[in-house]
Formats: structure tokens, sequence, C-alpha cells
């Protein structure tokens, strides 16, 4: 399955708007939606209470309704379905490497409903070689018209999270806003009379590489208006304000585990949490 938009389900209003956004994306980009349901394990003294086969029924008749609802608002878009046996995290990771792209549902920090708005979301999300969108419930309500913003680091990688994008911007005729935040040492705040201001010296410089870094895209899609700026502070912070009228916010996640686990980085999980547009988490090398 290499022409469709995985979707995962768990019944919650933050995945249904996942459906709904992913819908929209496949349209733009003439695939087909596949949504998932990835069982996920419950103890000995849970299953002692609930109906033998319970959890499948309960999961195909979600999927199954949900399905049919994305059918009846797009009439001719196809979306298949499909009841994962393996727990959320192997399931979710095994069935995004099959799609090419990932949508889970989001949340503002603080809420617990659902497995895949949690740990489990994060995870799968600093796992999968694939982008993966997160959407909020109500995120309908934003822009969708607005721009598409990428954080960037231009001491980073940057190539994959531009490309995606100026791709996203080209499907929806929207501009793209690039921004890179430069956090400065903890002594440049002193004052002029501890240190000289270096952040008149630090800007332009940056400015320069992250023109350099946009002219072959802006050469690739010239029907796509590109600004840049560069702002002293924390990304995350910075990307949260510009997210406010954005129809996507895309960063990028390089693609290391640690002996921890899965990471996705302080910039994007800081973005994940509290963006009201979707985040596109993009990994690169």
């Amino acid at each position: 399955m290499t022409r469709s938009i995985v979707v995962g389900l768990d019944g919650t209003e933050q995945a249904n708007a996942a459906a709904e956004w992913a819908t929209e994306e496949a349209v733009l980009r003439g695939t087909r939606v596949h949504l998932v349901y990835a069982k996920e394990p419950v103890s000995e003294a849970v299953l002692s209470f609930m109906p033998q086969g319970f959890e499948d029924t309960w999961g195909e008749e979600m999927v199954a309704r949900t399905a049919a609802g994305l059918r009846e608002r797009h009439p001719g878009l196809s979306v298949t379905t499909r009841l994962l046996p393996s727990g959320p995290v192997p399931g979710l990771v095994a069935a995004a490497e099959e799609g090419e792209l990932l949508v889970l549902g989001s949340r503002a920090l603080g809420s617990v409903t659902g497995y895949l708005l949690g740990s489990v979301g994060l995870t799968v999300a600093g796992t999968v070689e694939r982008p993966v969108v997160l959407v909020r419930a109500g995120s309908s309500e934003t822009s969708s018209r607005g721009p598409v913003v990428a954080g960037v680091d231009v001491r980073q990688p940057v190539d994959a999270v531009l490309g995606f994008a100026f791709e996203e911007a080209a499907r929806r005729d929207s501009p793209v806003h690039v921004v890179y935040a430069e956090q400065l040492p903890l002594f440049a705040g002193l004052g002029p009379a501890m240190v000289p201001d270096i952040r008149l010296a630090v800007a332009p410089e940056i400015e320069r590489s992250l023109r350099e870094l946009l002219e072959p895209w802006r050469a690739k899609y010239p029907d796509v208006e590109a600004t840049a700026r560069v702002v002293v502070g924390s990304a995350g912070l910075e990307l949260v304000e510009a997210a406010g009228d954005a129809a996507l916010v895309v960063v990028g996640r390089r693609m290391r585990h640690s002996a921890l686990g899965a990471r996705i980085g302080s910039v994007a999980h800081a973005v994940l949490h509290h963006s009201p547009a979707p985040v596109a988490l993009v990994p690169h090398a």
C-alpha cells in the first residue's frame, strides 16, 4: 500500500478530526485513506469483565462507522479499513510504513483520553520513517487557507522539511513562511554594559544562510510565495505563535533512537502540544 494516507483511530474526537484532515489531504493528493485500529493491551483482570471478542466487535464497528461517514461526506473517495492484531505502537508503525503519510489525533497538554494522544502517539511519531501529521480536535476551525509554516535550523539538514512544506503549500495554493529561531546564550541578555549586543551580528549571517537554503525551493516551486525570517528566542514559542493562523506547521525530527527509546526533540514536542494548527513531523537523516 504505497498510495494511501494511513489514519490511526481510537474512537476519540481527536482521532475523528485526524480522519477528516486526512480525507481532505487525500483529495489534494489524489490518494486513498486507510483507517486502522490497533488493539490495545488489556489486563486479565479487565478482560474477565468483558464479553469475549468485545474489543474486536467495538473496533470493527467504530472503524466502519468512521469510514461510512467519510464516504458520505466525500463521494468517490476510496476508504479502506483494517484492524491491527498487534499493539498500538508496533501496529501503527508497521501500518505507517505501508503508506506515504500517517495521521494521528493530538491533544492539548494535560488531556489523557485516548491511547493515541499521549505516550503511544509520541512514541509512534518518533519512530516511523514516514511523515506524521498530528491533528487536534477543532483544527478545522483554524484557517485551512492560511500559510504553511516551516521551522528550520540552518545547522541541520532541512531538505526534507522544506520539501514537504513547499509541496503542501503548492497543493493548497498557499504561501510558505519559514522560521528560524536562534536561542542565544544567557550572557547575551545581560545588556551592553556587560557584553556587546551580538544579535546585530548573528541575525544577518543566519538570514544569508536561510536565503541560500530557500533558493532551490523557490526555483522548483515558482508559484509558491515564500518568506523567511530569523528571530531571537525560543524556537518552540516562535513556531507556536506563528501557528495561530497557519494551515499546517512543519517541523523536522532526526531519525535516531536513544537508549530511552524514540525521541522527537524539544522543539517538536513543544509545537505538538501547543500548536492550534495540524503539525507535520518530518523525519530526516
